[in-house]
């Protein structure tokens, strides 16, 4: 997802119900305004915790594309939480 397509989903209820929490912010959540900030940061700028949290994301992704449910996933919380880490696996 580009920035401002997950900035776009974050600001969504779908993308704020999406994930575990303990009655505040998801960590998806949280991850994806993080994500978008990394995607509008130059790369010589980035600091060596940016490029742990870039790879933490790549692993989430991996790990969940792997659980994939049958199915239509359209709206799917399995989709939603992808998205709030900034991947559409529909696209």
């Amino acid at each position: 997802m580009t920035a401002a397509e997950l900035e776009k989903w974050l600001g969504t209820e779908e993308s704020r119900s999406a994930g575990q929490s303990d009655g505040g912010e998801s960590v998806g959540h949280a991850s994806g305004r993080r994500i978008v900030k990394l995607l509008r940061t130059r790369k010589d700028d980035l600091t060596e915790d940016d490029l742990a949290h870039m790879r933490k994301v790549v692993g989430y992704v991996h790990r969940h594309l792997a659980q994939r449910p049958a199915g239509d996933v359209t709206g799917s919380a399995w989709r939603h939480s992808l998205m709030n880490w900034g991947h559409d696996p529909l696209k």
